[in-house]
């Protein structure tokens, strides 16, 4: 199982509302259905929309079809492999989509292969559910600039005085 991020006590939550305009949506790719499950549960409850797929092939129907900001995709995957699909996604996107990659696998010559196709990260499995947040965090930030804070913590504007 991977540890899920816990707050330390006294922090802030940091969640965010399922109606929160700046939501990201992230595609997880994996072929393990426990990782896959468990990683959207935990983006979930840290405010991103996830989205789930069992293999490369379903993670490049569902680029085409929704919106997606990131894709988490596992190396090793049925029909087709994390690299593969994400060279297919970005023959036929128009646009800057990142990727992170996780392997039991994580040699050298994988990870060359995964930053010469414009992989963000390698993260290598099992993975831990801080580096994951942690990668995809700075991964989306990196692309799209940083996450406003949820409008609750936003200070209202004061209202102008006659001085």
């Amino acid at each position: 199982m991977i540890p899920a991020p816990r707050p330390a006590e006294g922090e802030p939550t940091n969640a965010v509302p399922a109606n929160a305009p700046w939501r990201f949506s992230i595609l997880i790719a994996d072929d393990d259905r426990g990782t896959r499950e468990t990683l959207g549960e935990m983006l979930d409850a840290r405010g991103f929309r996830t989205m789930l797929a069992a293999d490369g092939s379903e993670a490049v129907e569902l680029v085409q079809v929704d919106l997606v900001h990131l894709v988490l995709f596992d190396m090793h995957m049925p029909r087709l492999t994390g690299l593969e699909a994400f060279a297919v996604i970005r023959q036929t996107l128009d646009r800057i989509l990142p990727a992170v990659l996780m392997t039991a696998d994580a040699n050298n010559d994988l990870i060359r292969q995964a930053f010469a196709a414009q992989v963000y990260s390698v993260i290598p499995k099992p993975v831990n559910g801080n580096v994951v947040l942690h990668t995809l965090e700075r991964a989306l930030a990196r692309v799209y600039g940083p996450r406003p804070e949820p409008q609750d913590k936003v200070e209202a504007p004061r209202p102008a005085t006659d001085e």
